[in-house]
């Protein structure tokens, strides 16, 4: 996942680029060992629409609180602003 795309945030993401997104942040907190933010992540493919946005609040909770992973926030700050597209 390019985590420098902060100058970029795309805010009409669909489904399916809010899924990748996630499946690639998941990818890298499993990477990093930050297995409480990659289970939060896990089975984003199959969650539904509220269940998604839950799991997104609550993964940037997670790591909101670690400044050290500020890059990786911003990746989930940009699916979270496109919550709304889910359906």
């Amino acid at each position: 996942m390019a985590f420098e795309e902060t100058l970029r945030w795309p805010t009409k993401l669909d489904r399916a680029a809010i899924e990748q997104r996630l499946i690639e942040a998941r990818n890298a907190a499993t990477r990093n060992g930050w297995d409480d933010i990659a289970t939060l992540l896990a089975g984003v493919e199959k969650k539904s629409a509220p269940e998604l946005a839950k799991a997104v609040m609550a993964a940037l909770e997670c790591v909101q609180k670690k400044p050290e992973q500020r890059d990786f926030t911003r990746q989930l700050e940009m699916v979270a602003l496109n919550l709304k597209n889910l359906r």
